[in-house]
């Protein structure tokens, strides 16, 4: 059990998400968001937590915005001899990471793969020396965990049987290359080193602060304006999809009672739907006409299925997801229909990708 958690990425969709669900979970555990508030990572997402758990409130929460790639602010992080803006207390030394720091959509990744090396790759690796550099200075029980995905294994068939943890790698796009690379130095890191890693594959997350450039947030905010809504190719592509919240209990489980000689633990909701049928679900759930659906062309090396055996990691930790997708995509619905103002002030950015491949004009 973790004393002080450190969470990178930790004001970006899952990583809020999670950061909610570590502070809630264990009355008595400290946490540290490191996010370096880029395009994906909103502030505003942790107003809440802030307000309870910051200086202000019990203290058990701290902000530092940073980017993964910067070497000294992570050694001073790890170290515990950083401050924290703004005001005077010291961000404790984590015992624990769980790594979630990322570029992560696939699309911004075919327009411009370098920022997902950056990221996704060098970031990975300068946080694990960072850490390597501090158990070296003070050894002490510690866990690190890789948040990566499902893509890092390609595609499946419509017969083919699901995903594994030992299932050979085979990105099919920049970001899941740069995921995969990311993956890999871990895994190196753990063998050469003797880091306490280990890696979660996760499918596809949908629930409340999701960046509206996704799926799921990009059909809601689009159809709530009567806008087009675009469909790859035919819309038959397959995704395994896990509500958020169902993804931080397992990451919770991994970290508190994974094995580290199982190396890899794989996640998924056991809830796989086509694309199209997705958007039709949120257009019956909004009461809007499946007119407004409009297929555009297919993404270049755009994978067809993702699928997840988790029966491995339900056998090992006891977790398996308990939202059924149904319900969850109404309750998402719901959230951004409430939430109008804090997506429409990121709106222009979000449909920057679908503009530039899709919906030129």
């Amino acid at each position: 059990m973790p004393n002080t958690v450190l969470v990178t990425g930790g004001a970006g969709f899952i990583g809020s998400n999670l950061v909610r669900y570590l502070l809630r979970t264990a009355p008595a555990l400290r946490v540290v968001t490191l996010d370096a508030l880029t395009y994906a990572g909103n502030l505003e997402s942790l107003t809440d937590v802030a307000a309870a758990h910051g200086p202000a409130g019990d203290g058990r929460h701290w902000f530092v915005c940073g980017d993964v790639r910067d070497a000294g602010l992570l050694s001073a992080l790890v170290g515990g001899t950083l401050r924290e803006a703004g005001t005077d207390r010291t961000v404790p030394a984590p015992d624990a990471v769980l790594h979630l720091a990322a570029e992560s959509h696939v699309d911004r990744s075919i327009l411009g793969p370098s920022a997902f090396v950056e990221t996704n790759v060098v970031g990975t690796q300068v946080l694990l020396d960072a850490v390597r550099a501090s158990l070296a200075a003070e050894p002490r029980p510690f866990r690190f965990v890789h948040v990566s995905t499902d893509e890092v294994y390609g595609t499946l068939a419509p017969d083919d049987p699901p995903f594994r943890a030992g299932t050979p790698l085979a990105p099919n796009s920049p970001y899941a290359a740069s995921k995969a690379g990311a993956d890999c130095l871990v895994r190196a890191y753990g063998e050469t080193f003797g880091l306490p890693v280990l890696t979660t594959r996760c499918t596809n997350n949908y629930g409340p602060f999701q960046f509206p450039e996704k799926l799921i947030p990009l059909v809601i905010t689009r159809a709530l304006a009567d806008l087009p809504l675009p469909v790859y190719g035919d819309g038959r592509q397959v995704r395994d999809w896990l509500h958020v919240e169902d993804h931080c209990a397992a990451l919770w489980a991994v970290l508190t009672r994974g094995r580290l000689a199982d190396r890899v633990y794989v996640i998924g909701g056991e809830a796989e739907r086509a694309n199209l049928d997705v958007v039709r679900g949120v257009l019956a759930a909004l009461g809007k006409p499946e007119s407004l659906i409009t297929f555009v062309r297919d993404r270049p090396g755009h994978d067809r299925r993702y699928a997840m055996d988790i029966s491995a990691t339900t056998e090992a930790l006891g977790w398996a997801p308990t939202r059924r997708f149904e319900d969850g995509l109404v309750a998402t619905v719901q959230w951004y229909q409430a939430h109008e103002a804090w997506w429409r002030r990121v709106q222009s950015e979000a449909y920057r990708a679908a503009r530039s491949l899709y919906l030129p004009g």
